[in-house]
C-alpha cells in the first residue's frame, strides 16, 4: 500500500481504476449469476409442476387408486413419465402421504419425507425447493382428485439442483469471456486515461502541481504590478491583489465579463483588445495606468490573454513637476539672456559717457516689466493663477511666440477656492497651445474669468488647428501628435477633461483661425469663500504651481535686469 501511495500519478490512476473495473465487472457477474440461478429455479419449478399436474390428471392414475394394490399400476406410470420428461423423480402418494410410486422401490409403502398436507387439505398446487431422500431439488406438487372432486392423493415431481447447476454452468463460458473482454477493454481505457492525465499535467506529480500552485499564488500576489487574466469569452479568470487595488475590483469579480464590471469605456477597449498596442495609457479612479495585453497560448492554442497594469501616477506627477521646473528654468534663462543684453547696453552707454541716457534706459525697462506684471495681476487677482500665466508668458517669449490676455479677463481673489484644479486646466491648455505653434512663432490668447457659477477659460492659438475627425480624439488618454518624445504623453488634455468632469464641468474644442479650447470649471459654493492656497490635494493629475521667483511673483519687487516686454510678446 505504501509503495502504491509513493508511485507516480499515472500508476496510481491505473491501479485504482483497474480495481474499480474488476469490482464493477465482478459484482455485475455475481448479480447476473444469482439472477440466472433464481430464474432457472423458477423455470424448473414450473416444469416440475406441469409434469405433476399432467400425471395427476391421468385417468389411469385415478383408476389405480380404486384398486387393492395401487402401487402395481402407479409405479410403471411414474417410471415412464420420469423417463419421458427427464425429471429426476416422480412420486405418487395417497391422502395419508404413503408412497405408491418412487424411483427407489424400497421406499414404496413408506411415508413421504416432506410434508404435503397443504396440497392434500387445500387441494392447491405447490412449488418450491426441498430436501428429500434423493437430495435437494426443485419440486412441483399437484393434488389428485377422484370423479367426485375429492382429494385422494398427490403427485410430486422433482428435479435435482445438481441438474439446475449443470444448466447454469453451461451459461458460464460466454459470461466469463464477456467478463474477460470487459476487463481487457477497461484496462486499456484506464491506461489511456492515465496517459491523457499525465500529458495534461505535463508529467507533473500532484506534489509538484501543488508546489507550482503555491509558487504561482505567491508570485501573483507578491508582485506590485497588476495582473489580470481573461479567457476567450472576455471573462476575468484571475486577478491579483495589485490589480484589484488599481481597478477597484473584488474577488467576486472573478468569472464576470468585462461588460459587467465598473470600468470606463476606455479601460474596456484596452482590456478586450479594441484598442491594441503596447503601453496603453488609461486614466482610472484618479490613477494613471499603463496597460499591456499579451495573448496566452497553451500547446499552440489560444486560451486567453494576460493584461499587466503598471501604476504610473507617481511618474506622471514627477514629470509634471519637472515640466514646471523646466518652465521656471526657461523663464530664468530668458531673464538672464535679456538681463545680459541690457547690462551690455548700460555698460556701453556708461563707457560712452551717456549717463543720463543709461539712467533713463534702466528706468524705462523696470517700469515696462512692472506694468506687464501689474497688468496681469489687475486682471487675475488670484496669485497662483497669475504666477502661472506670467511664467507661461516668459516661456512663450522664449519660444518666439506671444501670450496675451484678452480684455474680458477677470479673476476675483477668493473665487477659485483651492486653485489646484484651475492651475491644472489652465496650465495644460496653455502648454498644449504653445506646443501647437511648433517653434514657428505665433500667438496664444488666454481668457480667464470667474462668474457666479465658476471659472470660464478660453485658450486659442494661431496654429494649424485640429482636423474635424480628431475633435473628440484629442481628449483620449494616450493620444498625442508629438512623435518620438520620451515620457508619458497624451495625458494633458485627458487629465483636463477628467478634472472638469469631476467638478461637473466640461472642456471643448473648435477651430477659429487655429484651435480654440473652452473649459468650464464649477467652483463649489463651500470653496468660494476659502482663501487662495498654493498647495492642493495630491493626485495623478496634479500640476503644481510654479515655484515663486522674481519672474513668477508679480507682487515681488522687480530686480534689476528683470525681463521686460519685448517686441514679440510679454515675458514672465
Amino acid at each position: 500500500m505504501r509503495r502504491l501511495l509513493n508511485a507516480s500519478l499515472g500508476t496510481q490512476l491505473f491501479v485504482l481504476q483497474t480495481v474499480i473495473v474488476v469490482l464493477a465487472v465482478g459484482g455485475t457477474a455475481g448479480v447476473w449469476m444469482e439472477h440466472t440461478r433464481g430464474l432457472l429455479d423458477r423455470q424448473y419449478q414450473q416444469r416440475a409442476l406441469a409434469i405433476a399436474e399432467s400425471v395427476a390428471g391421468l385417468p389411469q392414475v385415478r383408476e389405480a387408486f380404486t384398486r387393492a394394490r395401487p402401487e402395481l399400476s402407479l409405479q410403471p406410470i411414474a417410471v415412464g413419465v420420469q423417463a419421458a420428461t427427464g425429471a429426476d423423480y416422480v412420486v405418487i402418494a395417497n391422502r395419508e402421504q404413503i408412497r405408491y410410486a418412487h424411483p427407489n422401490t424400497a421406499l414404496i409403502g413408506k411415508r413421504l419425507s416432506t410434508d404435503g398436507s397443504e396440497v392434500l387439505t387445500g387441494g392447491h398446487t405447490w412449488t418450491g425447493v426441498q430436501t428429500g431422500t434423493l437430495g435437494r431439488s426443485v419440486r412441483g406438487k399437484a393434488p389428485i382428485f377422484d370423479s367426485e372432486g375429492h382429494v385422494i392423493g398427490l403427485t410430486s415431481v422433482g428435479i435435482l439442483e445438481a441438474t439446475v447447476a449443470d444448466r447454469l454452468g453451461e451459461a458460464l463460458p460466454p459470461l466469463l469471456w464477456t467478463v474477460l473482454a470487459v476487463l481487457v477493454a477497461g484496462s486499456a481505457a484506464t491506461a489511456l486515461i492515465a496517459r491523457r492525465v499525465r500529458r495534461q499535467t505535463f508529467g507533473l506529480e500532484p506534489r509538484e502541481i501543488a508546489a507550482l500552485l503555491e509558487q504561482r499564488e505567491g508570485v501573483l500576489h507578491g508582485v506590485k504590478e497588476g495582473v489580470l487574466a481573461l479567457d476567450l469569452a472576455g471573462r476575468v479568470t484571475l486577478v491579483n491583489d495589485a490589480a484589484r487595488d488599481l481597478l477597484g475590483l473584488s474577488q467576486d469579480d472573478v468569472g464576470r465579463s468585462l461588460r459587467e464590471m465598473p470600468l470606463s469605456d476606455r479601460m474596456r477597449d484596452v482590456l478586450d483588445g479594441a484598442d491594441p498596442g503596447e503601453d496603453r495609457v488609461v486614466l482610472h479612479r484618479d490613477r494613471v495606468l499603463v496597460l499591456n495585453r499579451t495573448p496566452v497560448a497553451v500547446r499552440e492554442r489560444r486560451s486567453g490573454w494576460v493584461v499587466t497594469l503598471r501604476d504610473r501616477t507617481e511618474l506622471v506627477r514627477l514629470t509634471r513637476e519637472l515640466d514646471q521646473a523646466s518652465t521656471t528654468t526657461g523663464a530664468l534663462r530668458a531673464q538672464a539672456h535679456e538681463f545680459a543684453n541690457r547690462m551690455h547696453t548700460v555698460v556701453g552707454l556708461l563707457e560712452l559717457g551717456e549717463h543720463e541716457t543709461a539712467v533713463s534706459y534702466i528706468t524705462q525697462t523696470t517700469e515696462a516689466y512692472s506694468r506687464h506684471a501689474s497688468a496681469i495681476r489687475e486682471k487675475v487677482a488670484d496669485p497662483t493663477l497669475a504666477a502661472l500665466l506670467l511664467a507661461k508668458s516668459a516661456e512663450a517669449a522664449e519660444r518666439g511666440a506671444t501670450l496675451t490676455l484678452s480684455e474680458d479677463c477677470r479673476v476675483e481673489e477668493g473665487m477659485l477656492g483651492d486653485p489646484h484644479d484651475a492651475v491644472l486646466v489652465a496650465g495644460n491648455l496653455v502648454a498644449n497651445a504653445l506646443d501647437a505653434l511648433q517653434e514657428s512663432g505665433g500667438t496664444v490668447e488666454v481668457s480667464v474669468r470667474t462668474e457666479a457659477d465658476g471659472l470660464h477659460l478660453r485658450v486659442g492659438d494661431s496654429g494649424p488647428g485640429i482636423t474635424p475627425d480628431l475633435v473628440q480624439e484629442v481628449f483620449r488618454e494616450g493620444f498625442t501628435t508629438k512623435a518620438a518624445l520620451a515620457g508619458p504623453r497624451g495625458l494633458g488634455l485627458a487629465l483636463t477633461r477628467q478634472t472638469c468632469a469631476r467638478r461637473g464641468g466640461w472642456v471643448r474644442v473648435h477651430n477659429a483661425g487655429g484651435a480654440v479650447f473652452t473649459a468650464f470649471l464649477p467652483v463649489p459654493p463651500a470653496e468660494r469663500t476659502a482663501g487662495p492656497s498654493l498647495s492642493g490635494p495630491s493626485g495623478p493629475s496634479s500640476v503644481d504651481p510654479p515655484a515663486k521667483s522674481p519672474a513668477a511673483d508679480p507682487s515681488a519687487p522687480s530686480p534689476a535686469g528683470s525681463l521686460a516686454p519685448s517686441g514679440r510678446g510679454a515675458p514672465g
